[in-house]
């Protein structure tokens, strides 16, 4: 039998709407027991959110780059790579047409620090590729995901 992971969050908001649309706080709160740190999100500038807070649109491409740097240091540390740094500047694209609007590209681009020989040929490609089977929340999503990784061999 299969055991089902189950991931509780709490939002939370207060305020009025009573103004309209053009008035009212998009700031709330988010937490994930048990999980101490809580996030005060708004929505994204466009729709009238606070631009110095986070965004829902943020937070999905957020856990899609996460996701991606967490399988791959899973599958490089089986394949015996010592990655030594990972950073990405992931970037989501939701064009406001077609509707319903929704998040419809992610484009990844992890630049990856090799400690030691590098791999040959296409390996750590492939193991990117794996990484990105391997990822929960890309399995989750149907937007397009695109990775654009870079290989660097530490000094």
């Amino acid at each position: 039998m299969s055991e089902t992971h189950r991931y509780a969050t709490v939002t939370s908001w207060t305020g009025s709407t009573g103004a309209g649309y053009d008035a009212y706080e998009r700031a709330h709160a988010a937490a994930a027991v048990p999980a101490e740190q809580a996030l005060t999100l708004s929505s994204d500038p466009a729709f009238r959110g606070d631009p110095t807070l986070l965004n829902p649109e943020q937070l999905l491409v957020l856990a899609a780059s996460s996701c991606q740097l967490l399988s791959f240091l899973a599958v490089a540390a089986r394949a015996r790579i010592d990655v030594v740094a990972y950073e990405d500047r992931a970037e989501g694209e939701m064009p406001e047409e077609p509707r319903p609007a929704r998040v419809a590209r992610i484009v990844l681009r992890p630049r990856i620090t090799i400690r030691g020989e590098m791999p040959r040929g296409t390996r750590l490609l492939h193991l990117v590729e794996v990484a990105h089977r391997e990822c929960f929340i890309a399995n989750s999503l149907t937007s397009e995901i695109e990775i654009q990784p870079s290989f660097l061999r530490a000094p």
